[in-house]
């Protein structure tokens, strides 16, 4: 079975290229919405107590408080940092888990938005860069969320340029509007689903 990595930069669009793949009948784990579910965990809750203070709970109702979580790491490049040193040891291990559940698959995907910040690219078999130009994103994510442009900004300063993660990847889906999606989906889960993909 194939481990491959997606990611791409806010509002590029990769869980819609996600949704595609599901429909191809490809198991997609999500590490964002993952990583969300376990701050709470009896692993995870005193870790995060312990490197950011009470500060960052819900008085009211006794749990991690992710607004203000968010609020803290993308202020803070180096409290965003400590956050991902925290959650993504036992990220993996939740993945390494799930992945179990699917081993007679060909290949499944983790999507993950900070796949190659996080230093856990080299995880994967094969990685997927979805692109798209900034102004884009930036339009997309303001729509999206009901914000500002200068929070959304303030988000994409944490992530790698485009450029950068284009490099760095095996593959690439653009998503500008000028391309279909579906054939570029279609062209790679092909190219996954044969055994002996070279790694």
């Amino acid at each position: 079975m194939l481990k491959i990595g997606l990611t791409g930069n806010i509002g590029s669009g990769k869980s819609l290229v996600c949704q595609v793949f599901e429909k191809l009948g490809i198991h997609v784990y999500n590490a964002d919405i993952e990583a969300k579910k376990i701050l709470d965990s009896p692993v995870l809750r005193p870790k995060l107590l312990a490197a950011f203070g009470a500060k960052i709970e819900d008085s009211n109702e006794n749990i991690i408080d992710r607004k203000k979580m968010a609020e803290i790491v993308f202020s803070d490049k180096a409290a965003l940092v400590k956050l991902n040193e925290i959650i993504h040891p036992q990220l993996r291990i939740e993945f390494n888990n799930w992945c179990l559940q699917h081993e007679k698959d060909a290949y499944v995907i983790q999507e993950a938005a900070i796949l190659f910040e996080s230093g856990i690219a080299n995880l994967f078999d094969k990685t997927i860069v979805v692109s798209a130009q900034k102004n884009i994103r930036l339009q997309r994510v303001i729509l999206r969320d009901k914000t500002s442009e200068a929070d959304v900004l303030l988000r994409m300063e944490n992530q790698w340029s485009d450029k950068k993660k284009e490099a760095a990847a095996d593959f690439i889906i653009q998503n500008n509007g000028k391309l279909l999606i579906l054939p570029q989906v279609l062209k790679l889960h092909q190219l996954f689903s044969v055994s002996n993909i070279s790694n």
